[in-house]
């Protein structure tokens, strides 16, 4: 490894901006609703770019103002952009402070920007002898390049990061020297920054001036040698040219300093760091941190350096990132200084305790009897809840104080220690609290044990509090309770063959382990029990979410049939179509090629085929082969078409057809899927293993997954009954649209209706396609369609797609007001809600970021509509479920598919049901329109659909 001193200057707003944007999708929300994708962004690519390399020096540098004298030379300079994200300015201020913690310099000069504050920084380096590392995704800073300038770059898919030298710069701008840049960037422009660059010049034609004349004064002074339209434009826009290559130029003589010993990595004040970790609610970023600054060193790691060829830097070829004292610290005290404020099982005076058999178990129970509200979790063998056996159960009922009872292996013992406890678990005056009651019921039940009285379940409580944020116990602790909880794997260690049972950890750190959950949980009851009040979501945690979990644990329990030996023929079937489809694709490619390979599928269909004249390419620079991508193309390129299927086939046969005769439960010998009611915002319930409502079912094959869902035996059916347009007819509901209300209570055709009115003929006139055009946008108009994107999904034209948007607001005019209110009232309040009350937080609602915006306008039409639609099937099931078992019926609801409800139904109790279901779900919810629900019976789900 060389001596040679390395500084590395990070260009702050660049890894900002790239982190916040990272999240756009999930923003990480924290308990008191800030946002902090910014920060958490950052700071992991810092500590990331310090683990890899182990700097000797570094500086972070930031904007400030922007750069005064490129708007003295050029007004419109970056004049186009957004306003900074709010997330990305609140978090400015954090950024700073965790800095400064960190003892790392940040270098920022009013009037300049960070690229002239690393330009001169590197350049001074460079006289003193230092190799500097600059690092930016930005590609503009390549003009800085020098033998002992690089730049360090993030990559953009798979993490990582290359460094560009010399060579590198040659070969990615084809230029012979790296200054050279400046030239192509002022002769090609750069509409982020807004810098004009000549006119008709792109990318292409700047790389040939390059070649011929090697500078914008050479190309300028040497026009004699253009032709046409080139020439002349370039003629009169020389000033233009120059002025343009003054703007790209970044400036190397801004009044900043490097000062050797300012820049060198010293050791953080870990206590201030992890305090406003914690106060972010950073648990991740905490361990990150402590890791990359205080474990002990790898012997191993000291080779690594940065190679001046392009790297993948992906982990493995640092050989100690992650393991290594950056200051060669010999203990892990920063560990314990980093946990200082929070507390944890050692430090928290408690008083857990086993109860023993015999007499102690006797006076457990009595004392357990009396109480009016407990705290119980259970301990199993694993997190099946259909194979978990008990291991023991924590009780508490006072905040510290908590009692574990141990279970037998022997299935006997275990159930006659289970009866014991029958009176407590059945006595309906007793409130049970819990964290994922669901799974607690379940493990329970197969001992035969009911979980009857009131319920209060601490994730359900948050999920309506906070909907965006996670609802683990650990998350919950550390934010309310500043608390960190024993983790599971330092009882049974990491996931994976070597992993223990709960039955080989010793029994007093089960106790200390199973109590403390209950503890917490209890706790957590207190803080969320006022909060619920605080967001007028009482009634929906206790009509709603509560009574949904009973029925959810009997659904999961009860399971599905399935019909394996179909699933195996059609996995055959499949087989062929594949190789069928395969074989036709490399007949239209004329060769053969892996189609699974999105590299070489993009240079068989745009190299080779040449099937479009411009393709979109990826960050990466490959051919972007993207499922919307590919779709745009498909009508008007067969093999496209193909490939599509290909794909769809392909994924189908993977995830379903092979993959669920691998999910049967060999005790039961169904399908359990898990129902999560804490995941989607809006309120809508997601199945999981296996996903049961991502079934596609616009193909043929797709369809026919389905038909192995089958009855349980040949006195059973399956009845499906399945909301109709339910979140039209919310929305014509809730907006009051006249016309559109008066449709459906006339029973009319909405599509066809819709179609009649926007485009003016009568409803028996109405084509095929009017009718097709008019459902894509009554569907489309919720989630805030868009001219392009209705041209997308139908044959429509751009300026035709407006034009039907345009009249359909017109038509429905009450609709358009109610869709501005809805926009107006998140602005005002924060959030919208549904039918029932429940809400949805919108905080960028009011952001001056037009893109991030946009995206929580439209969510603040369509998250009610779907939200309301989700409440009322709840609604329905709860009112079914009742009726089921007040009737003591043998009939079992198995499936809730987002509107849609499967019943095994006992075949003498068909026509009973029928008129039971369908009156409970139209009538779950009374609306000014009515619901409608179309029922089918059949001896698999899919006849029954």
């Amino acid at each position: 490894m060389s001596d040679q001193k390395r500084l590395f200057l990070v260009d702050a707003y660049a890894l900002i901006f790239r982190g916040y944007y990272a999240f756009i999708k999930n923003p990480r929300i924290n308990s008191k609703g800030e946002d902090t994708s910014a920060i958490m962004g950052f700071m992991n690519s810092l500590l990331d770019v310090i683990k890899r390399e182990r700097p000797d020096h570094l500086a972070v540098c930031f904007d400030k103002g922007g750069s005064a004298d490129r708007v003295e030379m050029y007004e419109a300079y970056k004049a186009n952009r957004d306003e900074t994200p709010e997330g990305i300015r609140s978090a400015i201020p954090h950024i700073y402070n965790i800095l400064k913690a960190m003892h790392i310099p940040i270098m920022v000069k009013e009037g300049f920007e960070a690229d002239d504050v690393i330009g001169t920084l590197s350049r001074q380096a460079e006289k003193e002898g230092y190799k500097t590392y600059m690092v930016t995704p930005d590609k503009d800073f390549a003009q800085l390049v020098t033998e002992n300038v690089f730049m360090y770059r993030p990559k953009s898919f798979g993490g990582g990061y290359e460094t560009w030298g010399i060579a590198e710069v040659q070969k990615k701008f084809e230029v012979e020297r790296a200054e050279q840049v400046i030239d192509l960037l002022g002769m090609m422009g750069d509409a982020s920054d807004n810098i004009p660059g000549l006119p008709g010049v792109g990318e292409k034609t700047a790389k040939k001036f390059i070649k011929q004349f090697g500078s914008m004064e050479a190309l300028l002074a040497n026009t004699d040698q253009l032709k046409g339209k080139m020439k002349e434009k370039i003629e009169a826009n020389k000033e233009l040219g120059i002025l343009s290559k003054e703007l790209a130029k970044i400036m190397l003589d801004v009044p900043v300093t490097f000062n050797a010993e300012d820049f060198e990595m010293s050791e953080p004040d870990v206590e201030k760091v992890t305090a406003i970790f914690q106060e972010l609610e950073f648990r991740r970023l905490t361990d990150n941190f402590i890791k990359t600054f205080s474990v002990k060193a790898d012997s191993s790691a000291s080779s690594t350096s940065i190679s001046t060829s392009t790297s993948t830097s992906s982990g493995s070829d640092n050989a100690g990132a992650g393991q290594f004292s950056l200051f060669g610290a010999e203990d892990n005290s920063a560990e314990a200084t980093s946990n200082n404020e929070r507390q944890n099982v050692n430090t928290h005076s408690h008083f857990y305790q086993s109860v023993a058999p015999g007499m102690a178990t006797t006076l457990f129970l009595q004392n357990l009897m009396k109480q009016t509200s407990v705290c119980f979790d259970t301990e199993t063998t694993g997190l099946d809840a259909i194979t978990a056996e008990l291991v023991g159960i924590a009780f508490s009922w006072e905040a510290g104080k908590g009692f574990y009872l141990p279970f037998p292996e022997k299935k006997e013992d275990a159930q006659a220690l289970i009866e014991t406890l029958r009176p407590f678990f059945e006595h309906e005056a007793i409130e049970k609290i819990g964290q994922n009651l669901k799974y607690d019921i379940k493990v329970l039940a197969k001992y035969n044990i009911e979980v009857k009285g009131k319920l209060f379940d601490t994730m359900l409580a948050h999920y309506l509090i906070n909907p965006d944020m996670r609802h683990n116990m650990d998350i919950l602790a550390e934010t309310y309770l500043n608390y960190t909880p024993i983790s599971i794997t330092e009882l049974i260690g990491k996931k994976g063959k070597n992993q223990m049972s709960m039955r080989d950890v010793p029994l007093e750190k089960q106790t200390e382990y199973a109590v403390e959950d209950a503890d917490i949980t209890l706790q957590l009851k207190t803080h969320f029990e006022k909060e619920l009040g605080d967001a007028n979501t009482q009634k929906l945690f206790d009509e709603i979410e509560i009574p949904l979990l009973r029925v959810l644990a009997a659904m999961e329990l009860e399971g599905i049939n399935l019909d394996e030996k179909f699933l195996n023929s059609l996995s055959k079937k499949l087989d062929t179509d594949i190789i069928n489809l395969e074989k036709s694709i490399y007949e239209d490619a004329e060769e053969e090629f892996n189609i699974a390979s999105p590299k070489q599928l993009g240079e068989i269909l745009f190299d080779k085929m040449k099937l479009v004249a411009k393709p979109k390419k990826t960050k990466t620079g490959q051919y972007s082969t993207a499922e919307d991508v590919l779709s745009y193309l498909a009508k008007d390129h067969a093999i496209i078409q193909k490939v599509l299927e290909y794909r769809g086939l392909s994924k189908l046969k993977s995830t379903y057809i092979d993959a669920l005769p691998l999910q049967v439960e060999a005790s039961t010998g169904r399908i359990h899927t898990d129902y999560m009611q804490t995941v989607a915002a809006t309120g809508r319930l997601s199945s999981n293993n296996p996903n049961l409502q991502n079934i596609p079912i616009r193909t043929e094959r797709g369809r026919q997954v389905r038909k192995a869902f089958v009855p349980r035996d040949e006195n059973y059916t399956l009845l499906a009954a399945d909301y109709s347009q339910i979140e039209l007819r919310i929305i014509a509901a809730l907006s009051e649209e006249d016309t559109m209300i008066d449709a459906f209570k006339n029973g009319e055709d909405i599509h066809a209706s819709t179609a009649s009115k926007v485009f003016g003929v009568a409803l028996d006139d109405v084509t095929r396609e009017q009718r097709s055009n008019a459902k894509t946008v009554n569907f489309g108009i919720i989630y805030g369609v868009s001219a392009f994107g209705l041209s997308n999904q139908t044959d429509l034209s751009r300026a035709e797609a407006k034009e039907l948007i345009d009249t359909y607001y017109e038509t429905y005019p009450k609709l358009k007001a109610y869709m501005g209110k809805q926009v107006d009232f998140a602005r005002d309040k924060g959030y919208v809600q549904t039918v029932l009350g429940r809400r949805r937080y919108l905080k960028d609602i009011n952001s001056r970021n037009a893109v991030v915006r946009g995206a929580a306008e439209r969510n603040a039409v369509n998250a009610p509509i779907q939200g309301s639609a989700a409440d009322i099937i709840k609604i329905a099931m709860i009112n079914i479920y009742k009726k089921l078992q007040d009737g003591n019926f043998k009939t079992k609801m198995l499936l809730q598919v987002h509107d849609e409800l499967v019943f095994d139904v006992y075949t003498p109790e068909l026509e009973a049901m029928k008129t039971m279901i369908k009156t409970e779900m139209e009538n779950a919810y009374k609306l000014d329109v009515p619901l409608d629900v179309e029922l089918g019976v059949g001896k698999d789900w899919l006849e029954a659909h």
